[in-house]
């Protein structure tokens, strides 16, 4: 959500990683808590939150260091799209989306018809957030909000989080002990942050509160409208699986090449399962795997997905479950013993001669796989000759002069019960 602005970071799982740990470097806090707190208050006074909540809220709006260690401790791991994909989508989540669709029919389709929003993104958002409402969390949200708009590293970004933490008790849609959710600020089935909470929750219920932790039909309907705001068009799709030729022009599978279907389609793509959209459709295609694993064409409303948690792994996991909710083919694996991917330490190592060389797009070696890293991948591939799929390997490692060390092909994981990723 606003997850373009928080960290995305997700459980060590033993065998799934492919590189060690990153952490990140901390800065240091000065001044008191309390004194911090109590300066808050006369500015949520003033900002028109009544002295009633403050009260409410005072006994909860206290200093956890648990949540800084949690914050401090994130860590990016070098995962697959395929492990990443199988750990989010495996035990069960796939027929349990089906199942929560179909328990829930009217429901869903009343959603659709008001916000053009089908089914199975709506579960499949769900599924991943909450496990359907499952797991909220077992942090408390104005102390986690409380604790991170004092700490040092992102305070103006949890401000605004907890002064609308409290407006959300204002207006009426939640009570002070019913608020827990995420240890970084985030609640509910859909796993909202205040801010995004108080722009897109809907009463449709009709009980007269916004409530995304007990209603399901609000919890439905805001995930909808969220995902209108940030561009979803009714009626169109999101993301498919293609099957690409061997002699692709790599360079254009990139999120930043829009062309239309009947291009793709002129270079042989050809669908995994079913048709692939109209001819005049504009679409990207994606390899986030790069030209060996899977690969994808995406569609305008992908840029919701993208919108909802700018991660580039996340993104493309949740549309692909979407996908298999709505009855697509499993992935298709047929490359993945061949890749191998790059370790952290390769990872930094890579970012540190790229920017050595002067691409452009990069500015730090901090081991994420990130949207600059691929462009600037790309552009070195290019150069060198190779093909430009935006993938980085220890072939672009060895043109680029760094020493490389052996790393173990990427094994299809067996599906495990996933945990609500972490921002």
């Amino acid at each position: 959500m606003r997850k373009t602005a928080l960290t995305f970071a997700v459980a060590a799982l033993g065998a799934l990683l492919a590189g060690e740990a990153l952490a990140a470097p901390r800065c240091r806090n000065t001044g008191s808590f309390d004194k911090w707190l109590q300066d808050f208050k006369k500015d949520a006074l003033a900002q028109g939150i009544s002295a009633r909540v403050i009260a409410e809220a005072s006994p909860y709006m206290t200093f956890d260091p648990v949540i800084i260690r949690r914050d401090s401790g994130q860590s990016v791991f070098q995962q697959t799209f395929i492990q990443f994909s199988d750990r989010m989508t495996g035990g069960g989540r796939i027929p349990n989306g089906q199942a929560i669709i179909k328990k829930n029919a009217a429901l869903f389709a009343k959603v659709e018809k008001q916000y053009g929003v089908p089914a199975p993104v709506l579960a499949a958002f769900w599924g991943l957030e909450s496990d359907f409402g499952a797991s909220f969390g077992k942090y408390k949200i104005l102390s986690a909000n409380a604790t991170l708009a004092y700490d040092c590293r992102r305070p103006e970004f949890f401000r605004n989080q907890l002064l609308d933490t409290l407006r959300i008790v204002e207006r009426g849609d939640q009570h002070v002990e019913d608020l827990n959710g995420d240890w970084a600020g985030e609640f509910g089935g859909m796993q909202f942050t205040a801010s995004d909470y108080l722009k897109n929750a809907v009463d449709f219920d009709g009980d007269g509160r916004r409530d995304l932790i007990k209603s399901i039909p609000d919890t439905v309907a805001s995930a909808a409208n969220f995902l209108v705001s940030l561009g979803w068009q009714r009626g169109q799709p999101w993301l498919q699986e293609v099957i690409v030729p061997r002699d692709m022009p790599w360079d254009q599978a990139d999120l930043t090449v829009q062309l239309p279907v009947s291009q793709w389609a002129k270079w042989g793509v050809k669908p995994a399962y079913g048709q692939l959209a109209a001819a005049d459709l504009p679409a990207s295609m994606i390899l986030p795997m790069g030209r060996n694993g899977p690969a994808f064409l995406v569609y305008p409303n992908f840029k919701a997905f993208l919108g909802w948690n700018s991660a580039y792994v996340y993104s493309t996991t949740v549309a692909y479950y979407a996908t298999r909710i709505a009855g697509a083919a499993p992935l298709n694996r047929a490359g993945a013993a061949t890749i191998v991917p790059l370790t952290s330490q390769q990872m930094m190592d890579l970012q540190k001669a790229l920017i050595k060389q002067n691409y452009e797009g990069i500015t730090e070696a901090d081991g994420k796989f990130g949207a600059g890293t691929r462009a600037a991948v790309k552009k070195a591939q290019m150069k060198y000759g190779l093909p430009a799929d935006s993938y980085p390997t220890v072939e672009l490692l060895a043109k680029l002069g760094v020493p490389t060390t052996p790393s173990e092909p990427v094994a299809s994981a067996q599906p495990v019960a996933p945990a609500t990723r972490k921002r």
